[in-house]
């Protein structure tokens, strides 16, 4: 469902040219989760901004469901990816209320049924006819975060892309988001790509994982290996050791 070969993302020019993303290549199966994790400045959430079109690759090729995206991507290829951000209350515009939220991307995309669309994301994600026409600042972290879901799966995508979904939610909270993208996933068969520093947050989620370094995918392995500690790069290595008492609650395949 998600293909990468020898992905690259550089910014600037010049003696300021920064290399973010290095020939990255990897292959994301249909109804999989995979977790990328590493530490910050790795390259992770770059990464997943040019899978979703939000910053263009320089170099290599973005192939989504079997088809290779453009460096400007049509309605319909937006459509096929949709993303959740870190900062729930930053992703949603403070001045719209919940309705306002969910109903732009059914206006971009044009679809309609709105009113069913709608309450129905609502209702997916756990939240009901009460919160619709509440504003940002009204809602708790997690309410905002489950928004932002509905959001996203509103359209419809098979591929879902997390940017540390739930590292701006209090710990109690973090473990309800990732049961819901759970069910969500097995429920929509919806392929998951999702990048944290948290590799307890992946292991959760995610049955297979890579790990980023300086802007390069220098490991692919399993949660379950890494929750036996049967790993091969230094790199991830210093990670595992870097949380200690990870033993790994792993997703299955």
């Amino acid at each position: 469902m998600i293909r990468l070969d020898r992905v690259s993302v550089r910014f600037g020019s010049g003696a300021r040219r920064f290399t973010a993303v290095a020939d990255v290549s990897l292959d994301v199966a249909a109804g999989e989760a995979f977790g990328l994790v590493g530490e910050s400045g790795s390259g992770k959430s770059t990464l997943l901004r040019a899978i979703a079109g939000l910053v263009g690759h320089a170099e290599g090729t973005v192939e989504l469901a079997g088809t290779v995206m453009p460096r400007r991507r049509p309605r319909a290829a937006r459509r096929l990816v949709q993303m959740v951000f870190q900062d729930p209350y930053g992703s949603l515009h403070p001045n719209q209320t919940v309705d306002q939220a969910l109903a732009a991307p059914l206006r971009v995309q044009r679809l309609g049924d709105g009113e069913r669309r709608i309450a129905a994301a609502l209702h997916e994600v756990g939240l009901g006819a009460a919160h619709r026409f509440r504003f940002p600042h009204q809602l708790s972290g997690g309410q905002r975060q489950r928004v932002a879901i509905a959001r996203a799966l509103i359209v419809a995508p098979p591929i879902l892309l997390l940017d540390e979904p739930t590292s701006a939610l209090d710990v109690s909270v973090q473990a309800e988001i990732l049961n819901l993208l759970t069910r969500l996933r097995q429920e929509h068969r919806l392929t998951l790509l999702m990048v944290s520093h948290d590799l307890a947050v992946i292991a959760h989620l995610c049955a297979h994982v890579g790990v980023m370094q300086q802007g390069r995918l220098v490991e692919q392995t399993t949660a379950a290996a890494l929750a036996e500690g049967r790993v091969h790069h230094p790199h991830t290595r210093a990670l595992l050791e870097a949380t200690p008492g990870f033993t790994g609650t792993v997703a299955a395949d």
